[in-house]
């Protein structure tokens, strides 16, 4: 509820207010598995927190500028306020509604929410948006702090109750089976959970951020992606918050600036989302239109399941399916493996990890699966094939983070743990390990995969 520019306008009205959640699975995409129970958790950590203020939260579910306009027509609104976000399909909705609500005789007002500036205020000459990080984020910082975020308000005057939907008629949350078990484990959705963690994080774990964010083995990252995919906290709470840190104490500089161009990336892919709103599904860059990917139903499901036969990808996988996130360096070496090792479209990865990630966000999840893949904006260069035994050692050098994830490889010694078909027979006997049996052969020779893959590139760039 804080930084929350629309329920902070109609609070300060003064009128009556009606909080309502519109579910509306036409505006975008259809949310995955797991962002469907964040969404329920976030709801109703919302709806207590209006109650305490004296409110209550509606739900309904339909196209907002259907469902909107009948419920003024209901409760007798004389204005609706709400927080715009800047993609095609959302803004199509915003046009709708801003008629219907003229033809009622309805105020209506959309404010900022989710963006630190706005697409329009990072152009080129020619009006386009940029595709390159490094001057998009000189760009950003060039305009200054972004508005101070708005408090949540501290009471609410009720309006006269009208109908809303059940939160469990919406049928969120998996039942049979129930597979949520190690999302409740690890995460507590709303608001009050997201500004306890960027507490801790901007406390604790920001002074070793530059070097500790790339070691899955520690907890070096903030975990604060989800909440910000939902709304909990406003990248400008994030911005204001960790500036303050770093003026109290100007050691944690150096980690508040690298968390913010992490927070810049986000805006970035946001930006790119606004100009090219089928990212998601087509090739930023044009020429991999042609690319050779290869259908292979079985490899997918090896790395669907975490069963590659190398260790730091399989642990990746596992840690996504169990707990709704994957370590954001794993992300990459798991990614890399998809598209360049084994060849598969990287919209085969990018659909697996919206269904599966609890921050599957619609312009970072698309835009990062395309910079890996080497088709994106500021797209890592195709012939940088990560090395997933290097990229292992490098990053989880005792293998505490495998070991988490991959318990079979638990009596591993750390100098093989990357590699367990390097090890020999009574290494492998001594650690409980039968390969092919109890831990999978690599599905593909890196060697060969990274071959395979500079062959394929090479089709497109004489095509």
């Amino acid at each position: 509820m804080s930084d929350h520019p629309a329920l902070h306008a109609a609070a300060k009205a003064g009128a009556p207010v009606v909080c309502l959640y519109v579910l509306d699975d036409s505006v975008a995409r259809p949310p995955g598995g797991a962002t469907r129970w964040w969404l329920a958790q976030s709801l109703r950590a919302l709806g207590a927190a209006i109650a305490a203020r004296g409110g209550w939260l509606v739900l309904r579910r339909g196209p907002a500028a259907r469902v909107i306009p009948e419920l003024v027509r209901e409760s007798g609104a004389r204005a609706v306020f709400w927080n715009g976000i800047t993609q095609a399909p959302h803004q199509a909705v915003e046009r709708q509604l801003e008629a219907a609500l003229a033809r009622l005789g309805v105020d209506s007002q959309s404010f900022p929410g989710d963006l630190l500036v706005p697409p329009s205020a990072i152009r080129t000459k020619e009006g386009r948006g940029l595709r390159v990080f490094t001057p998009f984020w000189r760009r950003v910082l060039s305009l200054g702090d972004p508005p101070k975020p708005l408090p949540a308000p501290k009471e609410l005057r009720p309006a006269a109750m009208v109908a809303s939907d059940r939160l469990e008629s919406w049928k969120l949350e998996p039942a049979k089976p129930d597979w949520a078990g190690g999302l409740r484990e690890m995460w507590t959705p709303g608001e009050a959970s997201a500004r306890a963690r960027l507490r801790d994080f901007l406390g604790h774990a920001v002074r070793g951020y530059v070097g500790d964010r790339d070691r899955p083995d520690r907890e070096g990252t903030s975990g604060l992606s989800p909440h910000l995919r939902f709304g909990e906290l406003s990248p400008r709470q994030v911005w204001h918050a960790a500036r303050f840190a770093a003026d109290e104490d100007p050691a944690l500089g150096p980690g508040v600036e690298k968390f913010l161009s992490e927070l810049g990336w986000r805006e970035f892919c946001r930006h790119l989302l606004h100009d090219h709103p089928d990212l998601a599904s087509a090739n930023l860059q044009t020429n991999f239109d042609g690319f050779p990917w290869k259908r292979d139903a079985k490899a997918l499901a090896a790395w669907q399941r975490g069963r590659t036969g190398y260790p730091i990808v399989d642990a990746g996988l596992r840690e996504l399916w169990h707990t709704g996130v994957m370590h954001n360096r794993v992300r990459m070496v798991v990614a890399s493996f998809l598209v360049k090792h084994l060849l598969i479209d990287w919209r085969e990865g990018e659909a697996w990890f919206w269904d599966t990630l609890v921050d599957a966000d619609a312009g970072s999840n698309p835009a990062n699966w395309q910079w890996v893949a080497g088709c994106g904006a500021d797209a890592a260069p195709y012939f940088r094939v990560f090395n997933p035994q290097l990229q292992g050692e490098k990053f989880d050098p005792d293998g505490t983070y495998v070991r988490r994830w991959v318990p079979e490889l638990q009596e591993m010694p750390a100098k093989l743990i990357h590699q367990p078909w390097q090890a020999t027979p009574i290494e492998l006997a001594s650690a409980g390990i039968t390969l092919g049996k109890t831990y999978p052969h690599p599905i593909i020779d890196h060697a060969r995969g990274r071959e395979r893959a500079l062959a394929a590139y090479a089709k497109i760039r004489k095509g």
